[in-house]
């Protein structure tokens, strides 16, 4: 039996929690005195967090370990990375953009947002936080289907408008252009998203030819520069 916290360390508690179980594992999670958490919200925490098949019995939640990415999020969060899906690889690793030639880590460290490569605990210590539009884990964005992008969406709204990060910033055009803006273009959102400054940025990914690491650095940076 693990023990949820309440409030603003939830996300950080289930993502190391996460990170310790293996794909198909069961927890059983104890809900603390006082937590005021409605079974909505704990599907939201717990699906953000890469925990599925939730059940509630009494004051018990029971739950699998998905094979996906948990959410790294908290208040006062500088920036909040959110890509379009995990790759497996990433969901076995537990570290957002871990594919090799993906370049998110190499111009999070140019920019100075994150210290140590590779580590979204710690640059969550330093007000990183990552999601991701999908949580199912693919090899590929051809194999996500309209509803999970509809769905993620509005999932993101709510985490957004729980968190309130300083800026969002979206990794990879495909996803916002597929449910929010056919027409969308690189650089900040006009009107943000959920009530908070967003910022469009080209995909990371070794595939994307036509965005240099210099060029990722500055759209990474412009994210991280939201007042």
């Amino acid at each position: 039996m693990t023990s949820l916290p309440a409030g603003p360390r939830t996300p950080r508690a289930l993502a190391v929690l996460h990170r310790r179980l293996a794909p198909g594992a069961r927890v059983a999670l104890s809900v603390q005195p006082g937590a005021d958490y409605d079974l909505a919200e704990l599907r939201d925490r717990l699906e953000g967090a890469g925990f599925g098949h939730l059940r509630r019995r009494a004051a018990t939640l029971h739950a699998t370990r998905e094979p996906t990415l948990p959410d790294f999020v908290a208040r006062r969060l500088r920036l909040l990375v959110c890509g379009l899906n995990p790759s497996p690889l990433s969901a076995e690793r537990g570290v957002p953009f871990a594919r090799p030639g993906n370049r998110f880590w190499p111009a999070a460290l140019a920019t100075g947002l994150v210290e140590t490569d590779r580590d979204p605990l710690d640059a969550l210590r330093l007000g990183v936080g990552f999601t991701d539009l999908v949580k199912r884990a693919t090899g590929g964005a051809h194999e996500l289907r309209p509803d999970e992008y509809a769905r993620g969406v509005e999932r993101l709204r709510r985490l957004v408008s729980v968190w309130r990060p300083r800026a969002t910033c979206f990794v990879g055009l495909d996803g916002w252009r597929r449910t929010v803006d056919a027409r969308a273009v690189a650089g900040w959102v006009d009107g943000g998203f959920a009530g908070r400054p967003a910022y469009l940025m080209p995909s990371t990914s070794g595939r994307n030819a036509h965005a240099s690491l210099d060029a990722l650095t500055r759209h990474l940076r412009a994210a991280a520069a939201a007042r």
